[in-house]
């Protein structure tokens, strides 16, 4: 029985109808790579079970104390049952990609059950309607309760699920696994007894930690090193509102080879300064067409790993983060990165001087009854509609994935697109996803403050575009269909024409066009 972390126990906090705090992904497969040529779910259910030992999130369920005295725990569950984790269905004809990003995001919209491991895959097949998608293929809908992963984390869920080839055999190690009772109340008010006494001396310690991080932050600004100045704090948006449950997905994929030119025309630029200068584009395209853009640039937060390679396996989530303005008030594309790369050298400054470890270790010794009474209140009085918000727009979060073809039950992932929970306050939010040569900007957004998620996924492709052209890369491309040889084996999948990404279909190898 482990306990979870503060930022992992926040997660269930905040928790509610309308905010589910879990994670997830589309994930679409080739399955000709696969012995026969097709993959069956009992297949992928036997290639799971085969390899469940690999990832810690699998049987793990969560146990809360009473009345949320103190955080939750993690116990191997005794009732653990593969098949509730892992669903099947399929998309009614035409089986568009429209289609699917509907369906998707109507499973995200639907809370875990807490009372089992919070996480829950949904094969979907029927994908018969989708340009660059290969006849057969199938999607999976993932989720995972943010209590359990950070992105990092994620990456080792990927990893468990999935095979560097197509007949990679199971692995050789004994399944040691056991499960655990599950503790009673007594037992857990005991523990959180003993926790109460103990959380003093623990914020103590990591005061004492934070402390020359807080001089040297100090020391900077005196020194001008770095700056806290009002464009860090975001005006109020459409998105900036209490959300309902209804969700919209979508996104777009990209050259990795057009993001590293656009890098080198602003000296000093990183690879996601890139992507914030698209999104932040794409937002003041999408807030210019709907007469809702302030004057003001808005901002992200993007998380950052702190996980150490001892870490690796780790549950839970072991990230800071640094607030980088968008440069939403800049129409010109080159411009607006320019501004993106100034900001977030900064921001980075001020991370680095407080301690991006700092910042998750003060998280971890939290009273944990304030901070659940405290998310409880901020819903239930709806805070977010009376000026209290999220102190950023949106959030942008970067997570690279293998730069190599991975399998699943023998099928090659094709393209992956990841999804993000939302909260009160924060209604919309981003994730960007390396895979192979691409990489995919997708959206979660609340259907009611965002009902044209089309129109904002072209935003996303004119803000690439424009951005692209401006520092004169090379012209944007994108993943054609994957297909058959005759082999069998999915040939080198080719690119197509940018000008065929305006329509609001997937733009990748069958990834969750994004």
């Amino acid at each position: 029985m482990r306990q979870l972390q503060g930022m992992d126990a926040s997660f269930v906090a905040l928790e509610t109808r309308n905010s589910p705090m879990h994670i997830g992904s589309i994930l679409i497969y080739n399955p000709a790579t696969a012995p026969g040529g097709f993959v069956r779910f009992k297949d992928i259910l036997a290639f799971f079970d085969s390899r469940k030992q690999l990832s810690r999130t699998i049987r793990q369920r969560m146990v809360r104390v009473p009345f949320d005295l103190d955080y939750p725990y993690w116990i191997e569950d005794p009732d653990f049952d593969l098949e509730y984790h892992v669903r099947h269905i399929a998309l009614p004809r035409p089986g568009d990609w429209r289609q699917l990003c509907i369906q998707a995001a109507r499973i995200f919209a639907r809370p875990l059950d807490l009372t089992r491991p919070p996480w829950e895959f949904t094969v979907v097949e029927g994908l018969d309607n989708i340009p660059g998608v290969a006849p057969g293929s199938y999607a999976m809908v993932t989720k995972v309760h943010h209590a359990a992963i950070d992105g990092m984390s994620g990456i080792d869920l990927m990893e468990a699920m999935h095979t560097l080839s197509p007949d990679t055999p199971p692995p050789r190690e004994p399944d040691t696994w056991k499960p655990e009772k599950v503790p009673g109340p007594v037992e857990l008010l005991g523990k959180s007894y003993v926790s109460a006494l103990l959380n003093p001396m623990k914020q103590l310690e990591v005061a004492a930690k934070a402390a020359p991080g807080l001089a040297k932050a100090i020391a900077g600004l005196a020194k001008k090193e770095f700056a806290l100045h009002g464009e860090m704090i975001a005006p109020r948006t459409r998105f900036n509102k209490a959300i309902s449950s209804g969700r919209v997905v979508e996104g777009r994929s990209v050259p990795l080879a057009d993001i590293k030119a656009i890098r080198t025309a602003v000296p000093g630029a990183k690879v996601n300064d890139v992507f914030l200068a698209i999104v932040g584009g794409a937002m003041r395209k999408y807030l210019v067409a709907h007469g809702d853009l302030p004057k003001k640039t808005l901002t992200a937060m993007a998380p950052i790993s702190v996980r150490s390679g001892s870490e690796k396996g780790d549950m839970g989530n072991q990230v800071a983060a640094m607030i980088a303005p968008l440069g939403t008030h800049i129409e010109d594309p080159l411009e607006r990165l320019r501004y993106v790369q100034a900001q977030t050298t900064n921001s980075k400054a001020v991370t680095d001087a407080v301690g991006a470890r700092n910042m998750t270790e003060m998280s971890k010794v939290s009273p944990a009854l304030f901070m659940a009474l405290g998310a409880q209140l901020y819903t239930r009085l709806g805070l977010a509609n009376r000026g209290m918000t999220a102190p950023f727009s949106t959030v942008v979060t970067n997570v690279p994935g293998p730069p190599v073809p991975i399998y699943s039950s023998g099928a090659r992932l094709e393209s992956m697109m990841g999804l993000l929970c939302l909260t009160d306050g924060l209604g919309l939010g981003h994730v960007v996803q390396s895979y192979c040569e691409e990489a995919t900007i997708a959206f979660t957004a609340c259907r009611k403050l965002m009902p044209d998620p089309e129109f904002y996924a072209q935003c996303i492709e004119e803000s690439f575009a424009e951005l692209r052209d401006a520092a004169k890369a090379p012209v944007a491309v994108r993943a054609a269909p994957v297909k058959t040889g005759s082999t069998g084996k999915p040939a080198k999948a080719t690119k197509r024409a940018a000008e065929r990404s305006a329509a609001a279909k997937p733009k990748k190898k069958g990834s969750t066009k994004a």
